[in-house]
């Protein structure tokens, strides 16, 4: 990857660490959790007024929003509501790393390298550590299962991304895919919480769901995944997924500023571990051939 591109990738991942910090903040001020998943595309949808619709199909348009937005966030949020701190779940997420590589090398035909492979698995031991050192008793089952179906939408809208090739300017693309959700998220928020739950919420909005919704809409959704979008349209999801097995670290960081959250040595292990195998598996030596592109 280019030197620039790389930076975009760890900004991706700053941006979306503390993302889970800003969620538990929405969450606990009573933000319900699906009516803040679609207020959130109701939010980063606003630039379709003036940005032109992406090259690409209404079928796909429909299956990226499907499985990246919806299908992610309903679960996500919902899983932290159910049960799931914010640390643990940052580094459940990440698994998504590992079910993008499967189901490209599945669908795509990319087939990771064999450093990329050691990386993944040098990484995983770090998320492993990373996870015996969170949650506790207050992690639910629920709530790991809901994390843990999140990332794997994640993981398919990944593969959908690239498989849709370069679609031009990366932030329409994200704010266009911001309408799929806002009509299902909406629905399941009026079915799931009702009616009066939802009506409440709005009514009685404290700064903490102002301020979380209005991160996760800009912040996270139209910048972050603005981002990713042109990443993934210009190398192999296998190249530029692992850079979100950063995540914990910038989460964990949040959390600490933010939340007053210690680590401990084997966490902190854990994060070294993530980065080494960030480094084995994704950055490229000089004698290394230059990744495919598109």
């Amino acid at each position: 990857m280019k030197p620039s591109h790389i930076a975009l990738a760890l900004l991706t991942t700053a941006l979306w660490g503390f993302n889970f910090v800003m969620i538990r903040v929405a969450l606990d001020s009573g933000m319900p959790p699906l009516l803040m998943a679609a207020l959130r595309f109701v939010i980063a949808a606003i630039p379709v007024l003036w940005l032109p619709r992406p090259m690409i199909t209404t079928g796909r348009l429909l299956a990226i929003g499907a499985f990246l937005f919806v299908g992610q966030f309903a679960l996500l949020f919902t899983g932290m509501a159910a049960g799931m701190p914010p640390g643990l779940a940052s580094v459940t997420q990440q698994s998504q790393a590992f079910m993008t590589g499967l189901i490209a090398a599945a669908v795509l035909r990319e087939r990771p390298t064999p450093r990329t492979i050691a990386g993944m698995g040098v990484a995983f031991l770090g998320l492993g550590l990373i996870a015996s050192t969170v949650g506790g008793g207050g992690v639910t089952a629920l709530g790991l299962g809901l994390c843990l179906a999140s990332a794997a939408c994640w993981a398919v809208g990944n593969v959908l991304l690239r498989g849709a090739g370069r679609t031009g300017d990366a932030l329409g693309l994200m704010s266009w895919m911001s309408l799929v959700p806002i009509l299902p998220l909406s629905a399941m928020s009026l079915a799931l919480e009702g009616p009066d739950t939802v009506a409440h919420a709005l009514t009685h909005l404290q700064w903490g769901g102002v301020a979380g919704v209005l991160y996760v809409a800009v912040a996270a959704t139209s910048i972050g995944y603005g981002i990713w979008g042109f990443l993934m349209a210009r190398y192999p999801a296998t190249t530029v997924a692992p850079f979100a097995l950063l995540v914990p670290i910038t989460g964990a960081a949040s959390a600490a500023l933010v939340l007053g959250e210690s680590f401990g040595p084997v966490r902190l292990a854990g994060m070294a571990l993530v980065l080494a195998g960030l480094g084995i598996g994704v950055l490229r030596w000089r004698r290394d051939p230059a990744p495919a592109a598109r």
